[in-house]
C-alpha cells in the first residue's frame, strides 16, 4: 500500500485510541458502500437546492462516525461546505445555559472546505467570495481594478447576493454584516473584520455589545442558531459552493438528559430542523444526527419517546428486518467476517508503513486472528468494528517490538486480552443512568 507516513501515523493513533481519523479514511474504508451512495444521493438533491435529513442509529464501535467522517470528506471533494459537532452536557440542540448557542460554535469552529479541510475556514470562505467576484467582475468588464467605476460594479454584485437573503428570517441582519465584512475588505481594515467574524462565531454576548461594534441590534442566541445555519447554506451556494453539510454526532448525550421538560426542547428542535428540511423550508442544507439504537427507540427517554417524531421516523408495517436506506433512519449492520478479514489486512499494510519494517503476520494469522474474534460468545450480536480494530492493532505493535513472536501462540495465549466489548460498554450506560425517571 502507498501511503504518506503522515497519514498512516494519524490513521493508526486514532484507532487505536478508539477514534475515527479525520484523514486517510479511503485507505481503510470496507463494507459501507449502500449506505454511502444513499448518503450522496442526498449530497446530490441538495446541489440542486434541495435539503436532507437523516438519521443515523448504530451500536458503540459500529461505525457511525466512521461513516460521518467518511461523507464528511467525499462532500467536501464535491464542492460542498461541512461543519460537525459532537454533542455533549454542555452542547445541546436547545439549552437556557447557553447549550445551543455552544453547538453553533463548535459547528462554524469545524466549518470546512477542501482547501481548509481542519475547520475554522469562514475567514477564507468570505475572502474567497469576494475575490470571486472581484475576479469575474474584472473579466467581464475589462476595467481596472483602480477605476472607481470597478468598485462601484463589484459593490453592486455584492449587495445582489446579499440581498437575496433579506427574505430569510435574520436574513436582514445577516446581510448587513456581510456588506460590512466586504468594506472592511476594501478598506483593509483587518478589526471590523475580525469583529464580523466574531459575531459570525456566536461570540457576542449581548446586543449592546454587537451594537457599539458593529451597529446590529441582535446577536445570536440559544433559541435562534439554527435560523443562522440555514442563512449560511444559503450564502455558501452564492459564494461559490454546492451547499452546507451539518453532521452531529452523540445524539446520546440528549438521551442522558434527566429533566423530561429539557429533553423534549431538544427533540422538539430536532422536529423543527426535520420539518423544514422536508418541507423545502431549507436550501441546500444536509443535516445527518447519529445515535444508538437505544437513544433513538427507547420508548421513556429516546428521540421516539417524542410523538411527533417517533410517528415520523418509525418503521412502517413492511419493514420487518429488511434494509431500507431511502428511510429517514439507516440502522448499521454489523460488518460481516469477509469484511472485517479485508479491513485488518489494510490495517497489517498501514502499520507497516507508519512503523516502516517488513510485514510478518502472514495471511493464515490474519484467518485466525478474525476465526478468533468472531468466536467469542455473543459475537454475531454484540462485536463491534471497534474492539476487533483495537485488538488487532494490539497485535500488530507487539509483534513488531518483539521480532520472532509467533502469532499463532499469541493469539492463543492467555495474556492476550480483548478489548472492552461493546455488551459491557452499553450496560455501564444503561446503569449510570437507570436512576432516571420520566
Amino acid at each position: 500500500m502507498t501511503i504518506p507516513k503522515r497519514m498512516a501515523g494519524a490513521v493508526i493513533h486514532a484507532l487505536q485510541g478508539g477514534v475515527v481519523p479525520r484523514i486517510g479514511l479511503q485507505y481503510i474504508a470496507v463494507g459501507r458502500e449502500k449506505e454511502i451512495e444513499a448518503l450522496l444521493s442526498d449530497i446530490n438533491v441538495i446541489a440542486d437546492g434541495g435539503a436532507a435529513f437523516r438519521f443515523i442509529s448504530g451500536k458503540y464501535g459500529s461505525g457511525k462516525s466512521f461513516l460521518l467522517q467518511t461523507i464528511r470528506n467525499y462532500a467536501m471533494d464535491r464542492g460542498f461546505a461541512v461543519c460537525d459537532g459532537d454533542l455533549s452536557p454542555e452542547r445541546r440542540l436547545s439549552g437556557s445555559n447557553g447549550q445551543g448557542l455552544a453547538t453553533y460554535k463548535e459547528l462554524i469552529q469545524n466549518l470546512s472546505t477542501k482547501t481548509k479541510p481542519d475547520g475554522g475556514a469562514l475567514p477564507l470562505i468570505l475572502d474567497r467570495w469576494i475575490n470571486s467576484v472581484r475576479t469575474q467582475a474584472a473579466a467581464e468588464s475589462g476595467l481596472e481594478l483602480t477605476d472607481p467605476a470597478f468598485h462601484k460594479l463589484v459593490e453592486q454584485r455584492i449587495f445582489t447576493v446579499v440581498d437575496s437573503l433579506n427574505s430569510m428570517v435574520h436574513g436582514f441582519d445577516f446581510a448587513m454584516l456581510l456588506r460590512l465584512y466586504y468594506q472592511s475588505f476594501v478598506n483593509d481594515d483587518a478589526e471590523t473584520k475580525a469583529k464580523v467574524i466574531k459575531w459570525f462565531r456566536g461570540e457576542y454576548q449581548t446586543k449592546t455589545e454587537a451594537k457599539n461594534d458593529l451597529g446590529v441590534n441582535i446577536c445570536i442566541r440559544d433559541d435562534d442558531w439554527y435560523e443562522y445555519i440555514k442563512l449560511f447554506a444559503v450564502f455558501l451556494k452564492q459564494a461559490g459552493y454546492q451547499g452546507l453539510i451539518v453532521l452531529v454526532d452523540e445524539l446520546v448525550n440528549l438521551y442522558k438528559i434527566p429533566q423530561t421538560v429539557t429533553r423534549e426542547k431538544n427533540y422538539e428542535k430536532i422536529l423543527t430542523m426535520y420539518n423544514d428540511t422536508m418541507q423545502g423550508k431549507a436550501e441546500y442544507l444536509g443535516i445527518i444526527l447519529c445515535g444508538t439504537p437505544q437513544s433513538m427507540e427507547d420508548p421513556r427517554r429516546g428521540v421516539f419517546s417524542y410523538e411527533a417524531l417517533r410517528s415520523r421516523l418509525t418503521d412502517g408495517k413492511y419493514g420487518g428486518d429488511t434494509v431500507n436506506l431511502h428511510a429517514p433512519v439507516i440502522h448499521l449492520t454489523a460488518l460481516g467476517f469477509s469484511e472485517m478479514r479485508i479491513l485488518v489486512e489494510k490495517l497489517a499494510e498501514i502499520h507497516a508503513v507508519l512503523y516502516d519494517y517488513t510485514q510478518t503476520v502472514t495471511a493464515a494469522d490474519l484467518d485466525a486472528f478474525i476465526k478468533i474474534e468472531y468466536g467469542r460468545i455473543g459475537a454475531d450480536s454484540h462485536l463491534t468494528p471497534r474492539e476487533v480494530i483495537r485488538d488487532f492493532i494490539e497485535v500488530l505493535d507487539i509483534v513488531q517490538q518483539n521480532p520472532g513472536t509467533d502469532v499463532a501462540a499469541l493469539l492463543g495465549s492467555d495474556g492476550f486480552s480483548y478489548a472492552e466489548t461493546e455488551l459491557e460498554e452499553q450496560e455501564t450506560v444503561s446503569d449510570e443512568y437507570a436512576e432516571f425517571t420520566i
